[in-house]
């Protein structure tokens, strides 16, 4: 049986659950799109940055909804596997490529969001309800 500790006490579950989805549907489009945004900086490995950073946003917050160890392990994987599909696709657009260092930075944002999920950190969303709601 799931503790109460695996699904926290979120009121607003299902607004944590679309935000969520929609930061799916974002690097979903903006890892197929042909023309990616230019933010104006140039600094080296910035694209890996932006990859890690993507990817730790997306396993954090999901960490925030779902407590439940085994849960967090499966959206890992399955944040990996949609990191490493996406980057894989991108080779099929004349204006893109495909990079594995681009896979291994997706990978990494993963691993450091499931980490910090690991702390008291996972439970932000729920501090913000109870300051804010």
């Amino acid at each position: 049986m799931l503790s109460s500790e695996s699904f926290p006490a979120l009121k607003l579950r299902a607004v944590w659950l679309a935000v969520g989805y929609s930061l799916i549907a974002v690097i979903v489009i903006l890892s197929l799109t042909s023309s990616p945004i230019d933010t104006g900086l140039d600094f080296p490995y910035q694209d890996k940055l932006y990859h890690m950073l993507a990817y730790f946003s997306l396993m954090f917050w999901f960490a925030q909804i779902y407590h439940d160890r085994i849960k967090r392990n499966l959206m890992a994987v399955m944040f990996i596997l949609m990191g490493v599909l996406l980057e894989y696709l991108q080779g099929f657009d004349p204006n893109r490529y495909s990079e594995f260092a681009d896979m291994l930075a997706n990978s990494m944002g993963v691993l450091l969001g499931l980490l910090l999920a690991l702390t008291g950190a996972k439970n932000f969303l729920l501090k913000f309800e109870r300051i804010f709601h």
